[in-house]
């Protein structure tokens, strides 16, 4: 066990910031500014701690590394955590985009300030406890928990529909997981145990391993979320304060991601491979259908809520691809769509605090007024289609890849999303940005502050140096997916051999030969 628990600090340190805000000033005006500075400061410091798990981080090893275990419920059931090459960097994912989501709530936020910077730290915390947590119990606590703070931030902040999108969010993510919670009590009754890393080395029979993976699906596809079961994150995005849809679009949708990788991938490896099938239908259905969905959208966050879908789409294909490309690609999208998507929900917000609206048609010609917005909000539209160059290429691109080894016909139609994503975020771009500037309303406006400007200029420098250099991200990640990936191979061949089925070889390409061919006889 490590020396400092680490892990611990950086996942409960928001918890104690919050606390300090509840203490603070009675005073509505006073209580406010010393709240946001609070959760300023609180956020900013954890993800230097962050940071420091980063550069102290050992990429050569699949191992988990900064191990805390402790005996908690007699034994049975323990607190422990760790980190791998995978998890590491949704921790880093969070603790960046939190420091971002409180400078974008500086002025707009205005009633129950106090309230609000406490709920925001808490999901904080609850959601890197869901990266850290390496027993089922303790995940399921994590996992579940993140709900009620987002819930409250959709229903007390959000706008003139709020309590029906919260609670659509609310009672869709949480009946998924009651499957989940089942799936787990079945699992500690079999192996005696929920610790993940022991679970990982216990063999399920196949039949069971239908049965579970159909459980921990249920719940993970909702938090995606895949198709048909994304309804309600238009809905949620739609009604959110604007630092609510950076933390909904940038990190708690990869929570769902996130548990196909750590268990219906690793731990049910035959049943995986047995609905993949399933799955590449529902992604590519995704992809095409939620493109075309948002091209008709009138709502400038409706329709990157939607194009979210679509996003996630690539991600699941390339995870349950299982090939080396494809989970890498997942990876990488989940973590480019993270700031991505944050940077354009942040760009509506900045039009929306000065118009109070949301909707395309109320804008136009913004390109003579806002040229630096206009700039900035060109740079995320062609990340957002996966312009090379951009980090939202180099995802994109590896899942297609990754999948193409698998199924050709996957592939091709998912590739066919990239046509719908360049239809759709051209589209709003050209109707928002360009034109003549003929509405009276919008002559006044002004362009990026300082405040907005060291808001979303981390975000800019992200998008282009992981777009140009993504090796950083590769070598953390690349023996733990290895390491998924030869496992996964290896229960599937062992599963195979036990029911007598010989694998067809895999294609290859035989080297040329430089060695001239024998003369035929009688010929010189």
């Amino acid at each position: 066990m490590s020396e400092v628990p680490i892990l611990s600090l950086v996942t409960f340190l928001p918890l104690i910031g919050a606390l300090l805000i509840f203490l603070g000033p009675n005073d509505e005006e006073a209580g406010a500014r010393s709240a946001r500075s609070m959760a300023l400061w609180t956020t900013a410091f954890t993800f230097l701690i962050s940071l420091y798990i980063w550069v102290t981080f050992d990429s050569t090893t699949a191992d988990l590394q900064m191990v805390e275990k402790y005996d908690w419920l007699g034994g049975a059931i323990n607190y422990h955590m760790g980190v791998d090459g995978i998890s590491m960097l949704f921790i880093i994912l969070t603790t960046f985009l939190m420091p971002l989501c409180i400078l974008a709530s500086w002025t707009s936020i205005t009633k129950r300030v106090k309230e609000y910077m406490i709920a925001f730290l808490v999901l904080e915390a609850l959601v890197i406890g869901v990266f850290c947590a390496q027993d089922l119990v303790l995940f399921y606590l994590f996992f579940e928990g993140g709900l009620i703070p987002m819930f409250l931030i959709i229903g007390v902040w959000g706008g003139s529909n709020r309590i029906y999108a919260s609670f659509k969010f609310f009672l869709y993510t949480l009946l998924g997981s009651v499957l989940m919670l089942l799936a787990i009590m079945y699992m500690y009754n079999e192996a005696g145990t929920t610790d993940i890393p022991t679970l990982m080395e216990f063999d399920f029979t196949a039949d069971v391993q239908m049965w579970l993976w159909l459980a921990f699906f249920a719940s993970f596809a909702v938090k995606m979320p895949m198709w048909p079961v994304h309804t309600w994150l238009p809905d949620a995005h739609v009604e959110a304060p604007t630092a609510g849809s950076v933390i909904l679009a940038g990190i708690l949708l990869k929570l769902g991601g996130y548990g196909f990788i750590r268990f219906c991938l690793p731990m049910f490896p035959i049943a995986s491979d047995f609905f993949s099938p399933m799955v590449f239908t529902l992604s590519v259905i995704a992809i095409v259908y939620t493109s075309i969905v948002a091209i008709v959208q009138e709502d400038m966050k409706k329709l990157i809520a939607y194009s979210s879908v679509a996003h996630m789409g690539f991600v699941t294909m390339g995870l349950f691809a299982a090939t080396q490309q494809g989970v890498q690609g997942a990876v990488f999208q989940m973590l480019s769509h993270g700031w991505i998507s944050g940077a354009l929900f942040l760009c509506v917000g900045v039009v929306y605090d000065r118009m109070h609206t949301r909707e395309i048609a109320a804008y136009g010609g913004l390109v003579h007024r806002m040229p630096v917005y206009a700039a900035v909000f060109m740079l995320f539209t062609m990340a957002n289609v996966g312009l090379p160059g951009t980090s939202g290429f180099v995802g994109e691109f590896l899942t297609i890849v990754g999948t193409f080894q698998v199924s050709t016909t996957t592939a091709f139609v998912a590739a066919s999303g990239v046509i719908f994503s360049a239809c759709y975020a051209l589209y709003l771009y050209r109707r928002v940005i360009f034109g003549e500037l003929d509405k009276d309303t919008l002559k006044s406006i002004t362009d990026l502050n300082r405040r907005e400007v060291l808001t979303i200029a981390p975000l800019v420098v992200a998008t282009l140096f992981f777009g140009v250099y993504p090796l950083p991200i590769f070598e953390v990640t690349q023996v733990s997916i290895e390491h998924l990936v030869s496992g996964y191979d290896a229960a599937l061949q062992a599963h195979n051999a036990s029911l007598g089925i010989v694998p067809e070889p895999a294609f290859t390409f035989e080297p040329l030969t430089t060695t001239p061919p024998a003369p035929a006889a009688g010929h010189h």
